[in-house]
């Protein structure tokens, strides 16, 4: 049976040219009383296949609810790595997990989505070695981070979690390495982009006696350094040709680093892109260019293996997945996501929100298991490129909803940024997405709504400053309207983004809310952005533009690719409904077009028209030009409006006007709108009906 997930599991610090994989077939017993210990050499009476959870199809064991449980396997040293220590590798266990070898317990690890790994040469014998892990994942989860993984009792945000994922969900391995050892290897672009900063941790006896040699793949010259008496070593790797990272031009650096000491050589290899993510004023710019975020949401779960990734080919096909719907930045929700994931993610140019899981209740426990995320996530994924923004709260979840109303909250989301900040200031930092902000880089908001008229009304009221509050709905009759920010933290001076939205229940609603509500955000200067909610489906969340087998849905003709286009059409009509978008009592109308473009240079071309039945896609050609409707923009700005006239064709009742932005032969932008006459008799009596104003 072939290993599952075999590729090295730590793509930023690759020790893979010596490395063993434990996934596979382990031994299993449920231990529901919680009364065996790892002496009990009975009842391990199935077989799990590590690395996915105990909850999930793929593991063998498909049980739920099931606290407690205990894994066993055995494994031999490979005769090269004589004389080395052996270091055991876990990516991720949720929740508790304790670990023996031979008998000897070698590690104890809390928290469901950080690695941990242990030194276990002095607990190894001669010949096999026996390995038992038993992990104890509680059922009521409120006080220890899970995401949106399902507690019991409940969380107050059970409606929006799934299934859990318990035990060993990523990887497990083995490498050898000299006692004295890299322990780390930071990698960050120069300020200037024109270097890589190095700083390096070294661990182990007399680590201040060893050498550190430093070579940038494709670079001539080697650089050696001494080690600190602390273990600590840095320094500037100036680059001959400096190569900018970005999603246009994903280009990697490789940094070779090989340690050497009396007690032998140890090598690594982790990479990082040049780029640099800044906040000036209201805008974000990455490498000195504005940048739009046009972002779709990722919660990282699939059908038969829950958070774990059936194969790194899913991985990398949910990135392409995002940028094939036209979007540049992935939010990964409230998981630290396989770092296998980001690796793609660095290659394909894709950008990323990365942010941690969050706890259900707020409590000393509950805040201080979240902080202790914060230095892992950093630690193991601060070299990617492609993360450009860091996350941690999300909308008050583990603080009981009321940030307002509790300075000790207040406190827990301040200390938390600056503990963010002080590991890494080079990115921006959101503190409690999308509800009240307490101290951030960034001011998001989450607002859903079903009607496009409130949400283009209260949308533009939020980035006018005619309002700092939006209403969420917290159940079906219960409204509470959530303040940007508590008092002292700024309402302007920030980059504004909406980093959660959608409407709608089917395939055709929520295509309907994803164009007209996307364009209104198009429509604000002063917006830095967007995220959608969500790429795909999930369980019983079927709020996705794919099914949770990452199938396509029917979205009534919408490619979400035109809508999230760096240049598109902006329409100046509120929408009726699915179909019925404008209602007119003529054949004959008009309606404004703008350009909204996100790129470097202006843009200008000729509007272009044609017509289908509605919903249906739009045609390869872009139809006929339409006399005199030039339309362009610069840069960030939308463009003046340009009146489009438009003729239903004869006998049609309904139908769909193609728009399509030509320049200089290229289709650079297209958008639709859905005409209908049959229901317009008594269209000037309908304020949604009309053109906006």
């Amino acid at each position: 049976m072939p290993i599952p997930r075999p590729a090295y599991p730590h793509p930023h610090f690759d020790r893979s040219h010596a490395w063993q994989s434990l996934n596979g077939t382990w031994d299993f017993r449920a231990d529901p009383a919680e009364q065996h210990t790892a002496h009990d050499a009975d009842g391990y009476d199935r077989q799990i296949t590590v690395p996915f959870a105990w909850e999930t199809p793929a593991s063998g064991i498909a049980a739920h609810w099931l606290r407690t449980a205990w894994y066993r396997r055995t494994f031999t040293v490979p005769p090269a790595w004589e004389g080395q220590r052996v270091v055991l590798h876990f990516g991720a266990v949720h929740h508790a997990a304790t670990v023996w070898v031979n008998g000897i317990e070698v590690a104890h690890h809390e928290g469901g989505y950080t690695p941990f790994s242990a030194d276990v040469t002095d607990a190894l014998g001669d010949g096999g070695h026996l390995l038992t892990v038993r992990v104890h994942a509680p059922a009521d989860k409120r006080d220890i981070v899970h995401g949106k993984q399902r507690s019991m009792p409940r969380d107050d945000y059970d409606g929006v979690c799934f299934t859990p994922s318990s035990g060993i969900w990523q990887s497990v391995w083995l490498t050898p390495r000299p006692a004295t050892h890299l322990a780390a290897l930071r990698l960050r672009p120069t300020r200037d982009l024109t270097g890589i900063a190095v700083d390096a941790t070294v661990r182990g006896p007399n680590a201040d006696a060893a050498l550190l040699h430093l070579r940038v793949r494709g670079e001539a010259s080697t650089v050696t350094l001494n080690i600190a008496a602390d273990g600590r070593a840095g320094t500037e790797l100036p680059l001959a040709d400096p190569r900018l990272w970005s999603p246009e031009d994903p280009h990697l650096y490789y940094v070779d680093a090989e340690l050497t000491s009396a007690h032998g050589s140890d090598r690594v290899t982790s990479y990082t892109g040049l780029r640099s993510v800044t906040v000036d004023g209201e805008a974000l710019y990455l490498n000195g260019h504005r940048l739009f975020v046009r972002g779709v949401l990722d919660q990282g779960y699939w059908p038969d293996t829950g958070i774990t990734a059936p194969d790194d080919a899913a991985l990398r096909r949910d990135v392409e997945l995002a940028a094939r719907a036209g979007y540049n930045l992935v939010r990964k929700h409230l998981k630290l996501e396989d770092p296998r994931y980001l690796h793609h993610a660095d290659a394909l140019g894709v950008l990323v929100w990365a942010e941690p899981a969050s706890p259900g209740s707020f409590s000393p426990e509950s805040t201080a298991r979240f902080a202790e995320q914060i230095e892992p996530m950093v630690e193991r994924d601060g070299n990617s490129p492609a993360i450009v923004i860091w996350g941690l709260y999300n909308e008050e979840w583990g603080l009981d909803w009321d940030i307002p109303g509790d300075p000790a909250k207040q406190q827990a989301v301040a200390d938390a940024y600056d503990r963010l900040k002080a590991l890494d200031p080079t990115r921006p930092a959101v503190d409690n997405s999308g509800w009240t902000h307490v101290k951030t880089d960034l001011l998001d908001w989450h607002y859903y709504d079903e009607s496009a008229a409130s949400w283009a009304a209260t949308v533009s009221d939020l980035l006018s400053g005619r309002r700092d509050d939006f209403p969420v709905r917290l159940g079906p009759d219960h409204v509470v309207h959530k303040k940007l920010a508590v008092p002292g933290q700024p309402l302007r001076g920030l980059p504004n983004l909406n980093s959660e939205y959608g409407g709608g229940f089917t395939g055709l609603e929520r295509a309907w809310h994803l164009r007209w509500q996307t364009q209104e955000l198009r429509r604000h200067d002063r917006l830095a952005g967007y995220v959608y909610t969500e790429l795909y489906d999930i369980e019983h969340e079927s709020a996705g533009l794919l099914d949770f087998h990452r199938g396509t849905k029917d979205l009534a003709g919408v490619d979400p690719a035109h809508v999230n286009a760096p240049t598109t059409l902006v329409l100046d009509v509120t929408p009726v409904a699915p179909g019925r978008d404008l209602l007119t009592a003529t054949r004959e109308f008009t309606v404004g077009v703008r350009v909204s473009h996100h790129g470097t240079d202006p843009v200008d071309g000729i509007l272009h028209t044609a017509w289908t039945p509605v919903y249906a896609a739009a045609p390869e050609s872009p139809g006929g030009a339409v006399r005199g409707c030039r339309a362009e923009a610069k840069p960030y700005l939308l463009g003046e409006p340009v009146a489009v006239p438009a003729t239903l064709p004869a006998g049609w009742t309904s139908g769909r006007l193609h728009l399509a932005l030509v320049a200089e032969g290229t289709v650079v932008a297209r958008t639709a709108l859905d005409v209908d006459t049959r229901t317009a008799m008594h269209v000037g009596d309908d304020p949604q009906a009309r053109p906006a104003e």
